[in-house]
């Protein structure tokens, strides 16, 4: 896997724009805005310095490690600004639960947003920022992540708003913990700042999907060379097959936006889009989503599914959409990619296969399905 450097490397404020456009793209329809990430990850860098950020095994195995996110509804990230005020709070209430300082931010998960917010709390606090994270994409629920499928407690756990409102919940289990955590989004304001699954340097050796920070950043410039080469979306397959991670991968479906269905529900956005071919054979593909894109069918055929990646880009410029980007008239590609090899676990699968998203059928790996169409 290509990191910028094996010891590490300064996130500059010249990486931000393709760390965010490749954060997008992991982020799977989800992670809530990109530009707005950008923008304060920026403010951040330019008031602060530059956050430095490093493989895991730089960090101490006793290292207090916090995770830094926003959770809620990506439509409402849009309307409500999002500052890292919010998020710094909520690390400074678990600090003072635990009673340990933290040395080093994590982000919970790689997509959209929620790449760029570590990155803006990491230069604020002069700490080191982990080259990894808990699934190698995003997901809209706090349990579904590696941190859970390796037995870490995602309490305590702490959410604040802009107004400095917190709360800190212990649950009986992750799951709990999530709905303890979305009720309290729902009344704070459908958009808040939560750090949650408190752990050691270890730990997080143990349990997180690494290098996505520099995949991020490698993806985005991948789609910036082609661009300038004349093919973004050539560039960027080969870039995803030379990872260890998304190499299982391809374009599956290309056509229009012609059906948009986008609500916020209980602290998600929530819906559905249908594109219609450009092959003029009257084929439609719907692609569902909870934030992020859980499938892509057509008909009763599914060509990607959950913890696999499901992302609708540009079909020029290969930019990510995300679920409230969405247009109607969009011309767009949409592109199958393999997950983590560790998301497709039986008990990875069990905490966010399609199952978990009310989704009555089996996974499989997008490899197959590509195959199969």
């Amino acid at each position: 896997m290509t990191r910028l450097s094996e010891n590490g490397f300064d996130v500059t404020a010249d990486l931000l724009e393709d760390m965010a456009r490749g954060a997008a793209f992991l982020g799977a329809g989800g992670g809530g805005d990109p530009y707005l990430g950008a923008m304060t990850a920026l403010h951040a860098i330019q008031t602060y310095g530059a956050p430095h950020c490093v493989p895991a095994s730089a960090i101490g195995d006793d290292d207090p490690v916090y995770t830094a996110a926003m959770m809620g509804a990506p439509t409402v990230m849009v309307e409500k600004l999002t500052g890292i005020e919010e998020v710094e709070a909520a690390i400074a209430a678990l600090e003072r639960v635990m009673g340990k300082p933290a040395k080093a931010i994590l982000p919970a998960e790689i997509g959209g947003l929620n790449a760029l917010v570590p990155v803006a709390v990491a230069a604020k606090r002069g700490l080191p920022l982990i080259d990894a994270d808990g699934m190698g994409r995003a997901f809209p629920e706090l349990q579904m992540v590696t941190f859970a499928v390796d037995g870490v407690s995602t309490s305590p756990l702490a959410v604040c708003n802009e107004h400095g409102e917190y709360h800190v919940i212990n649950a009986r289990n992750n799951k709990a913990s999530e709905d303890a955590a979305r009720r309290l989004v729902i009344e704070m304001g459908a958009a808040v700042g939560v750090s949650c699954y408190p752990m050691d340097g270890a730990t997080a050796k143990r349990s997180a999907v690494h290098g996505t920070l520099s995949l991020a950043y490698g993806i985005g410039k991948a789609i910036s060379d082609g661009r300038r080469r004349g093919d973004p979306f050539d560039s960027l397959i080969a870039y995803l097959k030379s990872t260890d991670y998304y190499n299982k991968c391809g374009i599956i479906f290309s056509g229009k936006v012609v059906d948009l269905d986008r609500r916020t529900e209980r602290g998600f956005t929530l819906g559905a889009c249908k594109v219609l071919s450009n092959e003029g054979d009257g084929s439609e593909l719907e692609v569902i989503y909870q934030n992020e894109y859980l499938r892509a069918r057509v008909g009763d055929r599914t060509l990607a599914i959950v913890p696999d990646l499901t992302c609708i880009l540009d079909a020029e410029t290969a930019e990510p959409i995300t679920t409230e980007g969405l247009r109607y008239g969009q011309r767009v590609k949409v592109m199958g990619v393999s997950c983590a090899p560790v998301m497709r676990s039986k008990a990875a699968l069990d905490l966010f296969g399609p199952r978990a998203f009310g989704l009555d059928e089996p996974f499989r790996p997008v490899e197959d399905l590509i195959v199969a169409a």
